[in-house]
């Protein structure tokens, strides 16, 4: 069953985004590493579909390394420069601002041929609510540049940001689109904290997170919460982990909604491990 909504200040946003491609050489786009492809959002492909880009695989720290790199490799398959980032590590900043460079050199190069005096880069960078997009503009910028928080849809308005006098970047809302054809899309949105935790049940997006890790991280799993792995009833590893983390109510029953709260929390601060929740086809 697809989910759907359409906020009016999102299709406001992607108007915006329309107009204001034309005063942009190239696209930063922003996605979160943990699900690099749920995070892009579709709408978005079309309007940019005839600008150079390049991806930003935001909050590395908290995905899967391995599979980061495949996902790095998929894209550049796709003649997509991509790169991670941890927003804390210098580095990592440096490295999307040399990235930038070179793309927008390409523009640049082609401006002086044609006889016009070479001016800074300038790029849009665009992703979905929450994936970070604010708190990188801060540290290309190097001061509050942008708002900052974790309430998915902060930014509300379009703002031009210097970084040094290598390039120009247009910061744009973060724009979701209008419905998720594919339901497991929005079960890893709103696990990363992408989406509103009231658009789906936090019982099922738990399911989902437990489900997943039962497949692929199931160590991890074990480890936190101290469950065999053998087990397969959702009812028993609910109640197992709810046991364990003391999520009870009165008379010793286990409350699903605490249990569901420790799991996502656990998931979204890294205390699950390192996760991605999707991996390249082509891996």
């Amino acid at each position: 069953m697809p989910i759907q909504w359409f906020p009016g200040h999102m299709a406001k946003a992607r108007r915006q985004v329309e107009e204001k491609l034309k005063l942009v050489d190239f696209v930063v786009e922003l996605v979160d590493a943990r699900a690099p492809l749920s995070s892009q959002n579709p709408m978005l492909q079309q309007v940019m579909q005839n600008k150079s880009k390049m991806i930003v695989l935001m909050k590395k720290d908290l995905a899967d390394q391995r599979e980061t790199e495949r996902w790095i490799n998929h894209f550049k398959e796709l003649e997509i420069p991509a790169i991670a980032v941890d927003v804390n590590n210098k580095s990592d900043i440096n490295r999307v601002i040399q990235m930038a460079k070179e793309l927008g050199q390409v523009k640049m190069e082609k401006l002086m041929k044609k006889g016009i005096q070479p001016r800074a880069a300038r790029a849009m960078i665009v992703g979905i609510p929450n994936v970070g997009k604010s708190t990188l503009i801060n540290r290309l910028a190097k001061r509050k540049a942008a708002k900052t928080g974790d309430i998915p849809g902060i930014t509300k308005q379009q703002l031009w940001i210097k970084v040094k006098k290598d390039f120009e970047l247009l910061d744009t809302p973060g724009i979701l689109w209008p419905k998720f054809e594919d339901e497991i899309v929005g079960y890893r949105l709103a696990a990363i904290g992408t989406i509103k935790d009231q658009l789906l049940s936090l019982q099922d997006i738990t399911a989902f997170v437990i489900n997943y890790m039962r497949e692929n991280y199931p160590q991890q799993l074990e480890e936190r919460y101290n469950i065999d792995r053998t087990m397969d009833d959702m009812l028993e590893i609910f109640n197992a982990i709810g046991k364990q983390r003391g999520a009870l109510e009165s008379g010793g029953h286990v409350n699903f909604e605490k249990v569901s709260d420790i799991v996502i929390r656990d998931l979204r601060t890294g205390k699950l491990g390192n996760i991605t929740l999707e991996t390249p086809i082509n891996k």
